[in-house]
């Protein structure tokens, strides 16, 4: 009988270094994959972290696209805390058009939603008619129309003379008002999260209501112990894409003020605001700075969303 030898290997070792040529097959290997990445990483570093680490440099200088950036520290963001007033009315307006425009925007595309959750003919017509506005939404042409809509002699002040005898304001050119005109065009923009949420409704099993119903719950009940509960994390999901894209709204009020975020700074959005010192005055410096601000305010609003999400969203699991 042969007794092998029993040979012992030491794990605390590392382990050796591939070769070169071992390094060159996977290469050789791994070539389409990176072939069909190329697009991607060249995207990404040479149209998204580029640009963004430049960004950051120009922060922290004063530079008018004419001459080599001259560093200033963080004068720019000194200025922005304590000696800029338009951004405080910039952040103000900007605050104001988030809170407003995404829980009724939510409110609105959830009611919808349940409306076509229940089965009625044409669903598919109908869901492509009100998802239309989520499409044409942003562009020039819709906020050009509204902007007439909503003007002195526009269709909403002659529906409401005509209905209620009631002469309206220039709902755009009334400081009063005008925030309020953006605040109901991106409300009407409802057509994204509606089709989320019907597609979370479609996932809620029937058994459930069919309990309910038999336990004596009502419909408000059933929509609040049943229907709430179980949608939250599209609701989650709704509420935090909705609340970055209003912190990034930026043609409406361009369109409608026609660039000036009046009247007296009503509509002036913090992109607005950004905008004006970019190209309109050529502080590209102060303005990078004011991006980055606006960056970290989205990240903070992200970071506390996905913090509280385990006291309120309700996973299966």
């Amino acid at each position: 009988m042969t007794v092998h030898p029993t040979v012992w290997v030491d794990e605390t070792r590392p382990a050796a270094a591939p070769r070169r040529g071992t390094l060159r097959r996977m290469l050789a290997r791994n070539a389409p994959g990176y072939l069909f990445l190329a697009p991607w990483l060249i995207g990404f570093f040479g149209l998204t972290l580029g640009p963004a680490l430049v960004s950051l440099y120009l922060s922290f200088t004063n530079y008018d696209l004419l001459r080599a950036p001259d560093w200033v520290g963080a004068a720019n963001y000194v200025r922005i805390a304590t000696d800029d007033p338009k951004f405080a009315a910039a952040m103000r307006v900007t605050f104001i058009y988030v809170v407003l425009s995404v829980p009724l925007k939510l409110v609105f595309a959830l009611a919808v939603a349940m409306a076509f959750n229940r089965g009625i003919r044409g669903l598919t017509v109908y869901r492509a008619i009100f998802y239309l506005p989520s499409l044409l939404g942003g562009s020039v042409a819709i906020a050009v129309l509204w902007r007439q809509l909503f003007a002195s002699d526009g269709l909403v002040n002659m529906l409401l003379w005509k209905a209620f005898g009631i002469e309206g304001p220039s709902w755009v050119s009334n400081p009063d008002y005008s925030l309020y005109t953006l605040v109901v065009l991106s409300i009407w923009q409802f057509g994204s999260p509606m089709i989320i949420f019907l597609a979370g409704l479609r996932q809620i099993p029937t058994d459930m209501y069919e309990a309910a119903e038999i336990d004596g719950a009502g419909k408000v009940r059933q929509f609040f112990k049943i229907t709430l509960p179980l949608l939250t994390p599209v609701v989650f999901f709704n509420a935090v894409i909705q609340t970055i894209e209003a912190f990034k709204a930026f043609t409406p009020a361009f369109i409608i003020s026609e660039g000036t975020g009046g009247p007296i700074n009503s509509t002036l959005f913090y992109t607005l605001y950004l905008y004006q010192e970019a190209f309109g005055f050529f502080r590209m410096g102060y303005a990078a700075a004011l991006a980055w601000i606006l960056l970290v305010i989205i990240a903070l609003f992200t970071a506390f969303s996905f913090l509280s999400a385990r006291y309120w969203v309700h996973y299966d699991d």
